[in-house]
C-alpha cells in the first residue's frame, strides 16, 4: 500500500513538469505551422522543404496519390506558374495532441491565392499534420493529411 501511495504522489509531482513540457512544445509546433504559412506566402521553398521530415509520407488534397517530402513543393510551384501567389492566410486552429516525441496539430486555414491583378477567390481547406521531434530537438512534419472543407465550412 506505502508503495502504491508514493507511487502516485511522485507522478503527480511529476505531471506539472511534463504538462509544461508538453504546453512549451505544443506552442512550438504551432509556431512552426504559422512559419510553414509564411514560407509559401514568401515563396521561400528551401525553407519550407527544411520544415518537411526525409521520411515525410502525407496526402495533400491537391494529389491523387500520397506524396514523399520531394514533391512536397509541387502545390506550391503549380500556383505559381500560373501566376498566383498567396495573397493572405488566416489559421483555425483546432486541436492539438502530443504523444512523446510527436505532434499532432490540426486546423483549418482560410486563404486566397490571387493572379497578377490581384484578384483571387478565398477557400478554405482542413489540414493534419504530424511533426516528429528529431534526436537534435528540431520538430520536423513526418506525415500529413488535407481536405477541402464542405459546405457548411467543416
Amino acid at each position: 500500500m506505502k508503495f502504491t501511495l508514493l507511487s502516485v504522489l511522485l507522478l503527480l509531482c511529476a505531471m506539472p513538469a511534463l504538462t509544461q513540457q508538453q504546453s512549451a512544445d505544443g506552442e512550438k509546433v504551432w509556431s512552426l505551422e504559422e512559419t510553414y504559412w509564411r514560407d509559401v506566402k514568401a515563396n521561400d521553398l528551401d525553407h519550407y522543404r527544411s520544415l518537411w521530415h526525409p521520411n515525410f509520407l502525407g496526402w495533400p488534397s491537391v494529389s491523387p496519390e500520397p506524396l514523399r517530402k520531394a514533391q512536397i513543393t509541387k502545390w506550391i510551384t503549380d500556383h505559381n506558374s500560373k501566376g498566383e501567389s498567396l495573397k493572405s492566410y488566416e489559421l483555425e486552429r483546432l486541436i492539438l495532441q502530443q504523444t512523446n516525441a510527436l505532434v499532432t496539430t490540426t486546423y483549418r486555414v482560410r486563404l486566397v491565392w490571387a493572379d497578377k491583378n490581384g484578384a483571387g477567390s478565398p477557400q478554405t481547406t482542413r489540414i493534419i499534420h504530424t511533426w516528429v521531434k528529431g534526436s537534435h530537438g528540431q520538430w520536423q512534419i513526418i506525415s500529413g493529411m488535407s481536405a477541402p472543407t464542405n459546405a457548411d465550412g467543416h
